[in-house]
């Protein structure tokens, strides 16, 4: 799961998570390198991931995720996702990506040629529904608060239309 000091505590309960490619490098502008990271986790999803809020940015997201095995299903995404994303980068001859992909990839991480996301996903219990509230509306403000969007339902890329009655790109959970 990566060597962060930050722990999924009980891997049945909802968290916090973030997901950030490699030195911020900002990969997912295009909507074909968003839909890797939607694939994967619809996929998960039938296989008993609930996903209560996310959003994707250029190079990161950050998502409210609970299984029975929290742990394994993100490091199941971040494999599947990374291993996709180098293959789509490499058959779209992004080279720079790629490059930097290379270039800022951990020492320890000898068995591969790229790194794609940054270790660890910071995770955090969600304790309550005050908490529960707050991170939602953390990860929908995001793209609001970085200037790319004025309202939170704007923004493709994120479960803040299906809060407000719109239709969404995953199935999300919002009864908590």
């Amino acid at each position: 799961m990566g060597r962060s000091r930050y722990k999924i505590t009980e891997p049945q309960q909802p968290h916090f998570v973030t997901l950030t490619v490699l030195h911020w490098i900002p990969v997912f502008t295009r909507p074909d390198t968003v839909n890797i990271l939607l694939d994967s986790l619809r996929f998960l999803h039938k296989e008993g991931l609930s996903i209560y809020a996310w959003v994707v940015l250029e190079n990161h997201c950050h998502f409210v995720l609970q299984s029975n095995a929290l742990d394994r299903d993100i490091a199941r995404l971040k494999s599947w996702t990374a291993k996709n994303l180098i293959k789509y980068l490499a058959d779209h001859n992004a080279w720079q990506i790629l490059d930097q992909l290379a270039f800022y990839k951990k020492a320890h991480k000898n068995d591969r040629s790229y790194q794609f996301w940054q270790e660890g996903v910071h995770p955090e219990l969600i304790q309550g529904e005050k908490i529960m509230r707050q991170k939602i509306d953390y990860i929908h403000q995001n793209p609001v608060k970085r200037g790319y969007v004025d309202e939170v339902t704007h923004w493709r890329y994120s479960s803040a239309r299906q809060y407000a009655g719109l239709p969404g790109l995953l199935d999300i959970c919002t009864e908590w």
